[in-house]
């Protein structure tokens, strides 16, 4: 059965059997547009903000690193059961993709992401990590939360929704490459634009900020063995030492930038691991460095992948040493460019300066920092933004992937309203105009 058959039978096994019937009249031509400007509110009220907390702080106690979603999904279906949602389960092992709407086209795509990191929480507080060494360091737990927090608003409103918005709940994003397992399993199949959301500590409650074209970096890992012959530290003559090879690579690395770039053209290479020896009187046979390399185009980044290896393979022979090269591997992809669509940036703006002002729609410079929604916008048309929550009244909020990182949650209404708004508006709008031509639809790098 083809996917647009099994979409549609679902629609309609779901409209029967489960969904609830709502006695509101269909809204009128003229009242759709004021539709999105009235999701904040909706999103405020003390039954939702509270929902939203409720949910928020019971995934943030039971965090689960990539592709361990378990709770964290079953939590999420168990929400969409309950509001009368069809979904898909499993997709990438433990994403949950569901639907809303009429089950036929426009398709917009709205995204969170699920899992946790691998560290200690450091904030002392009731609903504090209780799985010792994971924590929702990065917000993804806030992500959830106001997607399932769009999702009420977007059912309550489905009989006005003339297409069909897909909640994607996805795994593995903290360097696992979830987004590319969720484009393997089809979740992107007849959708035309997608939207994400990320939490931030730089921008202030009520304000949101991203730009067009390339947003955030692609990046890769890199690991390398540098192997030498080891022996007494008070006869470094019999010996090849793998720690002055490394530390000369080091040194090389770290001129690709600075020598070899176009100062216009923003890179970075970092060697943030460095494991060689276990005494102080004793030279190693090995030491193992690696780090990570990141770039605002693919040219730029394949030519500084193939940089770090020759460098540290003939450095490393300068010194007498032999040394491996090796970089991501499937479960830990390279992250392409996250790069914003033009016409999503317009239609980002116009939507969020209706529901915050003007004012409070910033355009920031690119990142160096990576994500892999940039997966999902190598395919269609995508757009991520960052949703400030900064308060100074509330104390400093660190910036993710910090162990005192915090989420303001009165943030929520904000990304759950956006999430609503900026699908209904783009199934509107989309339904207004001719669709445009093939190969028109993607900004190229």
């Amino acid at each position: 059965m083809g996917f647009s058959q099994w979409l549609s039978l679902t629609f309609i096994f779901h409209a029967f059997l489960s969904l609830p019937i709502s006695l509101e009249p269909s809204l009128s031509p003229e009242v759709l547009p004021q539709m999105p400007v009235n999701f904040l509110e909706l999103a405020k009220r003390p039954e939702v903000f509270d929902w939203m907390v409720r949910i928020r702080r019971k995934i943030h106690e039971n965090p689960e690193l990539g592709f361990q979603e378990f709770e964290t999904s079953k939590l999420i279906r168990a929400e969409l059961d309950q509001m009368g949602i069809p979904y898909k389960y499993p997709v990438a092992e433990t994403g949950v993709v569901g639907y809303i709407g009429t089950g036929s086209p426009p398709f917009v795509a709205i995204r969170a992401d699920m899992d946790a990191l691998a560290m200690q929480e450091s904030v002392e507080w009731e609903h504090k990590s209780k799985v010792p060494g994971k924590m929702h360091a990065c917000g993804h737990d806030a992500h959830v939360t106001m997607l399932l927090g769009a999702a009420k608003i977007l059912q309550d409103h489905r009989h006005e929704i003339q297409g069909t918005v897909v909640l994607v709940f996805q795994p593995g994003e903290e360097g696992h490459g979830g987004a590319k397992k969720m484009l393997d399993d089809g979740v992107l199949e007849n959708v035309d634009a997608i939207f994400g959301i990320h939490v931030s500590a730089s921008h202030p409650i009520g304000a949101v900020a991203s730009r067009p074209g390339p947003l955030l970096a692609g990046s890769g890992f890199f690991e390398a063995v540098i192997s030498g012959k080891g022996g007494h530290a008070a006869i470094p003559q019999h010996t090849i030492d793998p720690i002055l090879a490394a530390s000369n690579v080091i040194v090389s690395l770290q001129h690709l930038v600075s020598r070899e770039a176009d100062p216009l053209d923003s890179q970075v290479v970092t060697v943030a691991k460095f494991q060689g020896g276990g005494a102080f009187n004793v030279i190693p046979d090995s030491v193992t460095i690696g780090g990570t390399f990141r770039a605002f185009s693919k040219e730029s980044f394949i030519h500084l992948r193939q940089r770090i290896e020759e460098v540290i393979t003939k450095q490393a022979s300068v010194q007498r040493c032999n040394a491996t090269v090796t970089f991501n591997n499937n479960d830990q992809p390279f992250y392409p460019v996250t790069v914003n669509n033009k016409d999503l940036h317009v239609h980002f703006q116009k939507v969020a300066g209706d529901i915050l002002g003007t004012q409070n729609v910033l355009e920031m410079q690119p990142l160096m920092g990576s994500e892999d929604f940039s997966f999902f916008t190598e395919v269609i048309p995508g757009y991520f933004f960052f949703l400030g929550m900064k308060n100074e009244t509330q104390g400093r909020f660190e910036s993710g992937h910090s162990p005192y990182f915090r989420v303001n949650e009165d943030a929520l209404p904000y990304g759950a309203a956006l999430h609503a708004s900026l699908a209904t508006t783009y199934i509107q709008e989309k339904q207004s105009k001719p669709n445009p031509p093939k190969g028109s639809s993607h900004d190229e790098l």
